[in-house]
Formats: C-alpha cells, structure tokens, sequence
C-alpha cells in the first residue's frame, strides 16, 4: 500500500469535504465587495468546483455507474451546467450588476447537486463499494495533486488549500471512526 493510499480519504469523505469547502467559499463572496476581491474569490470557488468535477468524472461516477447508471447519468448534465455558468463568470465583468445575479446562479445550481449527491448517491456509495472506496479516494487524491499541480507554484494558496482538504478529511474520518 502506498503513502498516499494510507493517507487518503475514502471517496466519499473526499467529496463530503469538497462539498463543505465549496459552500464555505460560497459564503465569502460579498455582492458588496470590490471587483477584484469578487473575481478572485470566484476564482478559487470554479477552480475548486472544476476539479472537484473532474474527480468524480473520471474516478467516482464510473464506479458507481456499474451499480446504478440512471442514478449517475443525472448528475453530467449538472455538472455541464455548472461549467456553463463557470464560464460566463469568467469573462464577465465583476462590476457588471449581472455578475452577483450569476454567482448565484451557480451557488444554486451547486446547492441542488450537493444536496442530490449526498442524499442519494453518497449513502448507496458507502452501501456497496465498502472497501473501495479507500481506493477510489486514494486515485482521486493522486489526480487532484495532478490537477493542481501546474498552479500550485504560482500560488501556495492553492497547494495549502489541499493540504487543509486533506486534513480536513481525516479529521472527519477519525471523528466518524470515535462516534
């Protein structure tokens, strides 16, 4: 078993955190605040929303796919959406009085995503990949290293950022393991 293997969270866990991260920095943004502030606390929210979707992508929904692709097939298009939205707030003006009305958009497409995958997706996930989910959680933390590796030099926030992810995790994980 490798380090990472050991020290990753389990699927689930991973995404449950990214889920708290992304409704946290949802909570920072300010309609009030300056153009630049906004754009860049945007910034951080669709960087951590793409990866967090690339994650499940490519590693967690194809898992889960063999037990329920009807279940699965529902959250692509949110994602698309989101993407959609993402987009448009990236070449859209912070100042512009559209802009806020967009962010939440966004924070509403992502509320309703959160709360389908962890009201019905999450629980089947922990019912039936039992111990593969350490796996799954160990590949998606080796693919969100290397999504965010080319960013992580140009800006330490993003690499302390998945530092606290993960100790947020296990944090978690051994206040799950106590209760």
């Amino acid at each position: 078993m490798t380090v990472l293997a050991k020290l990753a969270p389990d699927a689930t866990d991973m995404i449950r955190a990214d889920h708290a991260r992304v409704l946290t920095l949802f909570h920072r943004y300010r309609s009030d605040a300056a153009p630049a502030t906004k754009r860049a606390r945007v910034a951080t929210l669709c960087f951590a929303l793409e990866v967090h979707a690339e994650l499940e992508e490519e590693i967690f929904y194809p898992a889960m796919a063999s037990v329920d692709r009807a279940l699965v097939g529902r959250f692509i298009p949110e994602h698309d959406r989101m993407r959609s939205l993402i987009g448009e707030l990236r070449s859209a003006d912070p100042a512009a009085p559209q802009y806020d009305a967009r962010v939440m958009e966004l924070m509403r497409e992502v509320l309703h995503h959160v709360a389908d995958e962890e009201t019905a997706l999450l629980p089947q996930a922990e019912r039936v990949l039992g111990e593969r989910r350490g796996e799954l959680g160990a590949r998606m933390m080796k693919r969100r290293l290397a999504l965010m590796a080319p960013y992580a030099l140009p800006n330490p926030n993003l690499l302390l950022a998945a530092g606290g992810l993960l100790a947020g995790v296990l944090l978690l994980r051994q206040v799950r393991r106590h209760a």
